[in-house]
């Protein structure tokens, strides 16, 4: 996944990172980031690129690390990788607009159905 992008392969990482923690892809395992050698396999990195992804995760309060036990994230990480995550906004956002839509066509047939009564 590391790729030759001229953005340090640490931040490529952590970015993929936030992402997939912005997609709530980690809540599910109780918060639980994968083990650096789990990562060292997906991202094909070395174990200080992996180590200094986790490490930029913990400056930004998105995770915790407690040796021999691995790295959680942090209560608010999802709410905040979101937030930093520019288009997941955008996406929440379309989603909303659509819900509201729908609930507003759904308003007017009601209306229109009482106003023929």
């Amino acid at each position: 996944m590391v790729e030759w992008t001229g953005k340090p392969a640490y931040q490529q990482v952590a970015d993929d990172l936030r992402r997939r923690i912005a997609a709530g892809e980690f809540t599910a395992d109780g918060g639980k980031l994968p083990s650096l050698a789990e990562m060292q396999a997906t991202y094909g990195a070395t174990v200080t690129v992996v180590r200094a992804a986790i490490g930029q995760l913990k400056s930004d309060g998105l995770a915790v690390s407690h040796q021999g036990k691995g790295a959680f994230l942090t209560a608010d990480a999802v709410t905040a990788a979101k937030a930093a995550d520019p288009s997941g906004v955008v996406a929440e956002l379309r989603h909303e607009v659509e819900k509201l839509r729908s609930e507003v066509g759904e308003l007017r047939e009601r209306v229109a159905a009482l106003e023929d009564n």
